[in-house]
């Protein structure tokens, strides 16, 4: 009798990071806003039937799984008929970089990058000195901790980009964020220091618009003609931390129900500047066969109107629920985000 496959969605709540946080002493707003980058957990949550309705469709079981319940549930995992899909990731504030290592002790097959690459993409000045390494236009960095230089910053005519190295989804991004000098730059780094307790990475600015770059490998085997390559466009330079906290998760849905939310615009790079999009595609294609970047993952980049282009930072667990990677799942399958999650994990079980 044939088993059935078994598709498991592993995820951290925000609300269990927020109560971890707590209880490591950060008060209630700091640990609102870190537990934020686990936003995409609480925004799928509610098409978890769809996602099953899709799976069971296509002769497969679904079941989300709270990365807490991973331990407890992982010995029961048949290997032939389990596939670990990783929704969150995370090695310092977030946990979600445990689950496919753990995965790989079971001998479980999971979806998306070796679990190495979710420790290097969390640690933004590791992860740029490695792109840069491999050639990538990454722009260079120097590393703050509490107002003191670890690796001094390099010149920029344009001033610097100050950031938290170990959080995203904008968290501990301001206004002041684009600064001027070093010096200004190191008093972001003691406020990064006192808000969230991390070192700051300090880029070379980079001018241009924004734009990102999303991959799932509905089709397996597919490449980088399958990336989807768009600017987003948020109506300032930047997204700061106010304006993602508007977009997602539990902050995120109070935002929408006093009409705060406003999603940025979508336009695809190819249809505005067709060079530009060649040659993120390009970078894109190195990043699958030279740093390891497989079945679903998205990067950042800037791009300036004579189509120079800067990567800025990559991601193995790009946020599914999110508007851009929704329309991505539209354009480029022509899928529901609860179509594409099945179609994707039923084509890998056949």
């Amino acid at each position: 009798m044939r088993k059935t496959p078994i598709l498991k969605l592993v995820y951290e709540p925000e609300q269990a990071c927020r109560l971890r946080l707590a209880a490591q002493g950060f008060p209630p707003q700091r640990a609102l806003e870190i537990s934020s980058y686990l936003a995409q957990a609480t925004d799928i949550a509610p098409e978890f039937d769809a996602i099953e309705a899709e799976c069971r469709h296509r002769g497969m079981g679904f079941v989300p799984l709270a990365l807490d319940d991973l331990p407890r549930l992982m010995g029961a995992c048949d290997p032939e008929t389990t596939l670990v899909w990783t929704l969150t990731d995370g090695i310092a504030y977030f946990r979600g970089g445990a689950a496919p290592a753990m995965a790989r002790l079971d001998s479980l097959p999971v979806f998306g990058a070796d679990d190495s690459l979710f420790g290097l993409c969390q640690d933004k000045f590791r992860s740029g000195a490695v792109l840069r390494a491999l050639g990538m236009p990454a722009p260079e960095a120097g590393l703050a901790r509490n107002g003191t230089w670890i690796v001094p910053p390099p010149a920029a005519e344009n001033g610097y980009f100050v950031k938290p190295n170990r959080l995203g989804a904008k968290i501990g991004i301001w206004p002041d964020s684009h600064c001027r000098s070093p010096e200004e730059a190191l008093e972001i780094s003691r406020r990064i220091h006192d808000h969230y307790r991390d070192d700051a990475i300090i880029q070379r600015y980079v001018p241009g618009r924004n734009v990102r770059a999303s991959f799932l490998a509905v089709e397996p085997g597919c490449g980088p003609e399958a990336v989807g390559v768009v600017f987003v466009d948020s109506g300032g330079d930047f997204q700061t931390m106010t304006d993602s906290l508007a977009l997602y998760g539990d902050t995120g849905s109070a935002a929408r129900a006093d009409g705060r939310y406003a999603e940025p615009q979508i336009v695809s790079v190819a249809s505005r500047q067709p060079g530009a999009d060649a040659v993120i595609r390009g970078l894109c294609e190195r990043l699958m066969a030279h740093l390891g970047l497989r079945d679903v993952f998205s990067a950042d980049f800037r791009v300036e109107a004579d189509d120079t282009v800067h990567l800025l930072e990559f991601e193995v667990c790009p946020g599914l629920p999110c508007f851009d990677f929704r329309d991505y799942c539209g354009r480029q399958w022509n899928l529901s985000l609860p179509e594409a999650i099945a179609e994707t994990a039923a084509r890998r079980f056949s």
